[in-house]
């Protein structure tokens, strides 16, 4: 089980780079089995995890937090409109919302299930047509909409750097952001790139790969 050893070896990492400050490691488990994902719950008493895929979530993890009620499932994924009934149900934090329209629907679904989640509104920096995320120009008035309007919870900020750029450069204006609207959480820097993400102020970082090789 390479991955028992490969989560003490980024744990480690992480402990060595923090200093006096918490940050949530979120396991990306997509293609995982529901032996592996347990097996990391019970030998380390994780609680964060994430998925993109909302059709491959609802296979395993009903079961799996409905065995163990503390864990923090977090969809990480574009959100369509069509599946915000099924992901509101089903995970506790969304780091995907870009937009007014999905904003709504969240806020719709959380009423009629009595829910509250934690949301972090997704910044697409170079306006990537592959990626999801809002222009940063465009941030401060879905802020203030969710959260004046609409009474959703915007915990944070979430981005993915483009390829082929210094991800430091992205994440240090992403941080800038957050301070200007008060927003004390960073969900930034995934296997290539938490290192860093955690140096430039990241709360959330998102690991997959660099767990499951």
């Amino acid at each position: 089980m390479n991955f028992i050893e490969n989560y003490h070896i980024i744990s480690s990492k992480i402990t060595n780079i923090v200093k006096n400050r918490k940050v949530e490691l979120i396991i990306v488990s997509k293609n995982q089995s529901s032996e592996a994902i347990t097996k990391l719950i019970e030998t380390f008493n994780h609680k964060h995890f994430g998925e993109n895929r909302f059709q491959e979530a609802i296979i395993k993890w009903p079961s799996i937090k409905n065995a163990h009620k503390e864990i923090k499932l977090h969809f990480i994924g574009k959100l369509q409109s069509n599946k915000v009934k099924d992901v509101v149900k089903l995970f506790d934090y969304v780091h995907s919302i870009d937009s007014l329209k999905l904003a709504t629907l969240c806020s719709e679904e959380e009423k009629k299930l009595n829910k509250k989640l934690n949301y972090f509104i997704q910044v697409n920096f170079e306006d990537e047509i592959q990626k999801s995320g809002i222009n940063e120009k465009l941030i401060t008035d879905l802020f203030n909409h969710c959260t004046k309007t609409l009474g959703i919870n915007i915990l944070g900020l979430m981005c993915i750097p483009p390829l082929n750029n210094d991800p430091i450069k992205y994440f240090n204006r992403l941080m800038l952001i957050a301070q200007n609207l008060d927003l004390k959480e960073l969900s930034m820097g995934m296997s290539n790139d938490y290192e860093d993400a955690i140096k430039c102020g990241a709360t959330f970082i998102r690991i997959g790969s660099a767990i499951f090789r």
